[in-house]
């Protein structure tokens, strides 16, 4: 039995499919959804519209500080897995609900595969890359999705035979959803805009919108970008953001502050950008993916190998930096090579899942 653990909208994203494999092979398995980010209620119009099953648990933890949270999911998470006894549970990145799962499924002698496995900024600070970290040590099965990856996990000393490379879910589920998306979504005719003539911005990160500066500062840059190329800047705002600029009082000019938008129109207003600018690891990806240049609103990225390929550049939270990055990456073509695989991320994992024996076999219980 794999259990599938998950608790964040880009959690279900890079996840859809190594679950639509699931359900293809008729494998035995669940999806736990945590509830970290939102409620299962909030989510279950995601899961609906990417045609996904419905989770079997869900614990609805909400929000609250790093240990609290984190310890709510692994209580949560342990429960479960006491009753269902899986052979394997899966996590995916770097969320507290990535280390709860590994954590909680570790210390029952549960097999462990992280799928995203070896991603590193090198920053601690973040609170994502002290969750990555503790999921790789934990786990069994390390599927890093590029050789940046697999190196990284080497040199801390992880064993050669638990790394598999099976590239990155995330395009599997770009090329999968993208399709759905054709069927159910127009967003471009909704908001009155035409393909490429808008910039598209995310930013959701703790380290950027809790600091009163640095997001006036990523503010005065979008300002800036939007005064010097005169085309649209289309901002979906997270619930954390809008709190902090109306907390600090931030005013916004010549940006469009809308509400989040599922996945399948965001997919449209992404792949149909002149640019993103973006603080997200997970839309660093899918620009790459799709052939849209990307601006990254930090000083670091666990994503090296988009920059490497040309598709992306770090700017920071400066307003000139963020500017001349934007004029640096609309000079560029979107003829990349896609760093992270050929979309069989998904269907790999659920081969190696599959043919895992059973716990009920004491000699295999690590």
């Amino acid at each position: 039995m794999i259990a599938i653990v998950l608790g964040t909208r880009p959690e279900i994203i890079k996840m859809s499919p190594i679950i639509r494999e699931c359900e293809i092979r008729n494998l035995d398995y669940f999806i736990l959804h945590s509830g970290q980010h939102y409620s299962y209620d909030m989510d279950r119009a995601f899961f609906e519209e990417l045609e996904l099953p419905e989770p079997k648990y869900n614990l609805d933890v909400g929000s609250g500080t790093q240990a609290g949270q984190t310890a709510k999911i692994m209580t949560g998470i342990e429960d479960v897995l006491v009753k269902e006894s899986p052979d394997i549970v899966l996590v995916q990145g770097d969320t507290n609900t990535v280390m709860a799962g590994a954590l909680a499924a570790a210390k029952l002698h549960i097999r462990v595969g992280h799928i995203e496995a070896g991603l590193r900024s090198f920053d601690r600070t973040m609170p994502e890359e002290i969750n990555r970290v503790v999921a790789d040590h934990v786990s069994d099965y390390l599927f890093a999705p590029t050789e940046t990856a697999r190196r990284y996990l080497e040199k801390e000393g992880i064993e050669e035979n638990k790394i598999c490379m099976t590239g990155n879910t995330i395009v599997d589920a770009v090329f999968q959803n993208r399709e759905i998306a054709k069927k159910k979504a127009n967003v471009l005719d909704t908001l009155g805009l035409e393909p490429h003539e808008y910039f598209l911005v995310t930013s959701h990160r703790q380290e950027n919108v809790d600091n009163p500066e640095k997001l006036q500062s990523i503010i005065a840059g979008l300002e800036a970008v939007h005064r010097e190329y005169g085309l649209p800047v289309i901002f979906p705002m997270h619930p954390r953001t809008r709190k902090m600029v109306e907390r600090f009082g931030v005013t916004l000019d010549g940006i469009s502050v809308m509400n989040p938008v599922g996945f399948l129109e965001f997919l449209q207003l992404e792949s149909n950008a002149r640019l993103v600018l973006t603080d997200s690891g997970g839309v660093q990806e899918e620009t790459c993916i799709l052939g849209v240049p990307c601006v990254t609103l930090r000083a670091n990225t666990e994503r090296p190998e988009t920059i490497e390929v040309g598709a992306n550049v770090l700017a920071g939270t400066g307003a000139d930096e963020i500017l001349a990055s934007a004029g640096q990456m609309l000079s560029r073509s979107g003829t990349w090579e896609n760093p992270y695989g050929d979309g069989m991320a998904g269907r790999m994992i659920a081969t190696i899942c599959g043919g895992i024996p059973s716990r009920n076999n004491n000699s295999l219980i690590r």
